[in-house]
């Protein structure tokens, strides 16, 4: 039996409930990590032991899979940054030629006709259940068009322009692509196995290799728990993107699509499926994903959900543009709050504004378009700047709030040029 998902905030309430009575379970989480935050909510002596996790295999590949030519990425160890002037040749949704890969370890090969999906947990009514792709594919279809963001992308600019260090890659602005994709609700899903008014956490996780850190720690494989009320709300069981089959370095067969929420909420080649009647803790959010600095708590904010605001110009890094002749200056501005209302662009590094075009019908969770011409009337180094606005009321700001970890930049991007006679 199943009943109307509760409201974020109350399932928040409920969660930190559970938490300060002891009744979480962390999933692999780092012991320091729990301890920590239990420490700030006076249960240090409380700490839960984790329940193993059914056993799932995937065979590892090299690396990435597809093609990743120089002009249209910039590598950065086992993940691929789109380069955003390449998106000038493409229209709305981005190609999967140009779309980022984030891979914490390697992109696995999976056998779609052996692949099987588990559907676990004391939050359910009964025992496990599985899920083959036919079954996902004999439910009722829905198609998304959607972004997703790496939850660093901007990351590279607390150092560049904030002067203020931050840990992890160091991307640009190019850790985001727009796709249709298309499956099944991981709702309907949910229901068919059973699903409990107990439950509050559902936790995917993927099939590729167990990730190890730095330092030798083994995380296990990536896995994240989100709360019921999200996954019942608009979350995809993804098979398809922009009207094909997920190609291998995109979650083949099956992915996670968790629209507006930070990217490591949409698992990649999802083999399982925990739902928990308390709240789950995995690295992925308690060590990552969360915010650490001067300007946080010592156990660091709440897990991140949603991602933020950002608009960025399809021009190159450092380009030099001839003065004295017209240029049509394009980009893409996005939010996870609101559709895009307004874009400004400014071409003498922040002294004046003026609103550029929108070329798209706008909506929450995907991008839209813009452009605007510029005649250069003098020669020399230049700041081009874009600044996006959203129906939430909300205006890209000059800097943004540091994190140790460089999540969520959302500050207005100086993009450097020069204008040569």
């Amino acid at each position: 039996m199943t009943k109307t998902p509760e409201s974020e905030s109350s399932y928040d309430r409920r969660r930190l409930d559970q938490w300060l009575a002891g009744e979480a379970r962390a999933d692999g989480a780092d012991r320091r990590d729990l301890l920590r935050l239990l420490a700030a909510a006076g249960l240090a002596s409380a700490v839960p032991l984790g329940l193993s996790a059914p056993a799932v295999s995937a065979a590892a590949g090299p690396g990435i899979v597809k093609p990743l030519p120089p002009e249209r990425f910039i590598i950065h160890g086992t993940n691929a940054e789109t380069r955003f002037e390449a998106l000038a040749e493409t229209g709305h949704t981005t190609p999967v030629s140009h779309f980022f890969v984030r891979n914490h370890t390697t992109t696995p090969r999976v056998d779609a006709k052996t692949w099987r999906l588990t559907v676990w947990g004391d939050g359910l009514t009964g025992k496990a259940r599985t899920f083959s792709l036919a079954d996902l594919k004999r439910l009722p279809s829905v198609t998304r068009t959607a972004f997703v963001e790496c939850a660093g992308n901007g990351r590279n600019f607390y150092t560049t322009q904030q002067h203020q260090p931050a840990s992890g890659t160091a991307w640009t602005l190019g850790a985001i692509g727009t796709a249709r994709w298309r499956g099944a609700r991981l709702a309907d899903v949910l229901r068919l196995a059973g699903l409990s008014h107990r439950a509050v956490d559902v936790m995917p996780r993927g099939l590729d290799d167990e990730y190890l850190t730095s330092t030798g720690t083994n995380y296990g494989r990536v896995r994240r728990p989100m709360p019921v009320s999200k996954a019942l709300d608009d979350v995809l069981l993804a098979y398809e993107m922009n009207g094909a089959p997920l190609p291998p370095d995109h979650g083949y067969p099956v992915r996670v699509l968790a629209p507006s929420w930070i990217g490591i909420s949409s698992i990649k080649w999802v083999g399982d499926i925990e739902v928990s009647a308390t709240p789950l803790y995995s690295p992925w959010n308690t060590d990552l994903y969360r915010l650490f600095g001067e300007a946080y708590p010592a156990e660091g904010s709440a897990p991140l959900t949603r991602q933020t605001l950002k608009s960025a110009f399809e021009l190159p890094w450092n380009v030099t543009l001839p003065a004295h002749r017209r240029h049509r200056l394009t980009g893409r501005a996005w939010s996870a709050a609101g559709a895009i209302t307004r874009v400004e662009v400014s071409t003498d590094g922040g002294g004046t504004w003026r609103r550029a075009r929108l070329h798209d019908p706008s909506y929450r969770g995907t991008w839209t378009r813009w452009s605007v011409p510029w005649t250069p009337d003098r020669t020399g180094p230049a700041e081009l700047l874009s600044r996006a606005s959203d129906s939430s009321g909300r205006t890209q700001p000059e800097t943004t709030v540091h994190n140790t970890q460089g999540y969520l930049f959302d500050a207005v991007v100086r993009h450097a040029v020069t204008v040569a006679a």
